[in-house]
């Protein structure tokens, strides 16, 4: 009998506390990357603010199958403003990204030739740009680490460097964030 009982008890409690943590991930702005969750009586951004942010994105990915979890961080961002009620219009990003975060912008052809393996970061590159992400690399980084002009992804701009593009936006107005 207390083996019974035991086992619904277990039964019930994992039923219940299941139920009552369990969260959906969210998308509200990038769909399929950055999943967030929603948090009960949190403050929360400003949804009539406009938020102009500039990140230093230099997080290495060490996986070289896997997302670079900088690059995913950038949209967990997005979507923490979004699931804030900022609407896409009143979020302006731009990314630079250089030191060990240099190779997730290099063409799959390239990638594949470094790697031999599929860039895994393209799709998120693609779903960052049509969310109005502006996304840059250091021109310094590409040549320290030897990659051709011409194997860059053309969804990625090029910058003279990581520090110019980066004060260049401090300098219109948009707040610093580093992904390391």
């Amino acid at each position: 009998m207390r083996t019974i009982l035991l086992l619904f008890f277990s039964i019930f409690s994992m039923i219940f506390f299941t139920d009552a943590f369990a969260q959906e991930t969210q998308f509200p702005i990038i769909k399929n990357f950055g999943g967030i969750y929603e948090i009960p009586n949190s403050v929360d951004p400003d949804p009539d603010m406009e938020y102009k942010i500039v990140i230093d994105l230099k997080t290495l990915q060490r996986d070289k199958a896997s997302l670079n979890p900088g690059l995913n961080n950038v949209a967990r961002m997005m979507n923490l403003h979004g699931l804030g009620g900022v609407k896409p219009a009143n979020l302006k990003v731009a990314v630079v990204i250089h030191g060990g975060a240099t190779d997730l912008v290099i063409d799959n052809e390239a990638y594949q030739k470094r790697y031999e393996l599929d860039n895994p970061n393209l799709e998120l590159i693609d779903t960052l740009k049509e969310a109005g992400v502006e996304l840059y690399v250091c021109g310094q980084s590409l040549l320290a680490r030897g990659y051709g002009f011409d194997e860059i992804n053309p969804q990625i701009l090029q910058g003279l460097s990581m520090l110019t593009v980066f004060t260049t936006y401090m300098n219109n107005g948009y707040k610093p964030l580093v992904f390391d």
